[in-house]
């Protein structure tokens, strides 16, 4: 039998919809979920690409099993690059 290889794993603060909108009250639950909904990116009913907003791909949106967890530091980076986007594009 080989030994398996160790995994260094940084914790990360780690939190379900309703745990992260108890912790930031500007965020509810809804509004959360519709972030967490349109993420990625989807078709439309005609089959048209809708782009996702980005919020998976910045590693904020966590899933283990049925499990949705939101990071942290991850969702307000993102949120930052959000921001970026717009005063570039003005």
């Amino acid at each position: 039998m080989q030994p398996t290889a160790a995994v260094e794993v940084n914790p990360r603060d780690l939190f379900s919809v309703e745990q992260f909108a108890a912790r930031r009250p500007a965020w509810t639950p809804a509004a959360l979920r519709n972030l967490i909904l349109n993420a990625q990116d989807r078709l439309s009913s005609r089959g048209d690409r809708i782009p996702g907003n980005g919020l998976a791909e910045a590693g904020a949106i966590l899933r283990v099993g049925r499990k949705v967890l939101i990071d942290e530091e991850a969702f307000f980076r993102w949120i930052a690059s959000q921001q970026q986007r717009k005063k570039a594009a003005a």
